[in-house]
Order: structure tokens, then sequence, then C-alpha cells
């Protein structure tokens, strides 16, 4: 088995037989993973919720800005809060990046979510660019995510019309009390009345480390304890 490498940001595919060649059933398993999370996504967007609970573990969880539990639990808070009519929130999915071992998986995805809103008199886009760090296991039904974080990066708001107005309110509005990486995505969610729960994970901070370290040592079972340089 190969082992695992020290710097996880370096890794693409990274394989479970010795040498390093990637089989046809590497290749199959990659393909499907990313099918995976592109469904999620897909699934989500559009309300098709028993197809977006065949992403999912039973047992699976998720931990976003708004909401951190069971994934059952977040597909009902999701059917909530669901517009059936667009414009609505809409999730931009890339490639994973994914580390196969056996039966388990990790994915690391960019994604960009968008969201519309009114921000005073104005309508305005949210784009919000973060990375779901994804545990994946191999069911007997395929694979399936066991667990979901997102770490956020960097978002900005735009008015679907530049106006004076979106000048004014900008100016006028106090957006310190949320993160950077997040502000106006939290802002956004604030002012339509969610929460956002503790331990919302930023890039480049230690929880982020901490969390892409503890999700290689459970593809690995290695020591939680020891540091990526």
């Amino acid at each position: 088995m190969q082992h695992p490498r020290s710097d996880v940001s370096a890794a693409s595919v990274r394989l479970n037989n010795e040498g390093g060649v990637m089989t046809s059933e590497d290749a199959s398993d990659t393909v499907e993973i990313t099918q995976l999370i592109q469904r999620w996504g897909f699934c989500r967007d559009q309300g098709r919720w028993e197809d977006l609970a065949q992403t999912f573990t039973t047992d699976g969880t998720i931990s976003v800005t708004w909401f951190t539990g069971r994934f059952a639990d977040f597909i009902s808070a999701s059917v909530k809060a669901y517009k059936p009519v667009s414009p609505r929130v809409k999730h931009l999915i890339g490639l994973p990046v994914v580390d196969l071992n056996g039966n388990k998986a990790v994915a690391e995805t960019n994604i960009q979510i968008l969201g519309r809103f009114s921000f005073g008199d104005t309508e305005v886009d949210n784009t919000s660019f973060a990375r779901f760090v994804d545990r994946l296991v191999k069911t007997d039904a395929g694979w399936r995510i066991q667990s979901r974080i997102a770490i956020y990066e960097k978002d900005r708001l735009d008015p679907i019309i530049p106006s004076s107005g979106f000048e004014r309110q900008t100016a006028e509005t106090d957006f310190t009390a949320v993160p950077e990486p997040y502000r106006y995505l939290g802002h956004r969610l604030l002012t339509t009345g969610r929460s956002l729960h503790d331990g919302i994970i930023c890039d480049g901070t230690p929880q982020a480390h901490d969390a892409l370290l503890q999700a290689q040592a459970w593809l690995w079972k290695i020591d939680e304890t020891a540091h990526l340089p």
C-alpha cells in the first residue's frame, strides 16, 4: 500500500495499489465519486430531496455556515427554506481531488455558492468561494458521503444594477461581525432569518489545517496528533 504524503494539498488522486498506477477500479471509483459530488449539488438546488438523501450514508453528517449535524436533519431544514421558483441559491461544484484507500476515500472540491437577496432597496448577488472536504465510504449501494465539512475562502457582493443606493447602503452597513472569508454570505443568511453556527472553518486557519489532517488520518489510519508541515 502506498503511504500518504505529508503535504495533503499536493495530492491529485492517491491510489491504493503498489507502484501508483491507476487501475480500472480506481478510475471507476474516482468517476463515481465525482458524479456523486456533482449529484449532491444538482439535487440540492433542484429540490430533489429523495435523490439528495441517497448521496450520504444514513448516519452521515454535514457542517456548513448555517447548519451542523445529521444530514437527514439538513435535508429537513433545506426543505423548509427552499424556493420552488428561481432565482434561488445555486451551487457550482468543481472536479474533486480524490484520495482512495480501499473502500474509503477523501475528496476535496472547490465550490461556489450563488445567492440573490435584497440589500436595502437593491437586488444583489452574493458569490461565496469555498471547498468541501468529504469522507466517503463504498457501500453495497455504491459510494456515499459519510461526512462533509465546508472550508470558506472569500466572497463578494454585487448589485444586479449598479446604483448610488447600493454604494450608500454598503457604506452604512457594518459587516465586521462576520469573518471576512464568508462575510457577505453570513450577512445574507442572517438577514433572511438563519443563524450561523459556532466553529465555521476558514481557509488557512489552524482549524482548516486540522480538518485536512484528520480526514487523511481517518483515510490512512494514522496518528491524528501528528502535524503536517
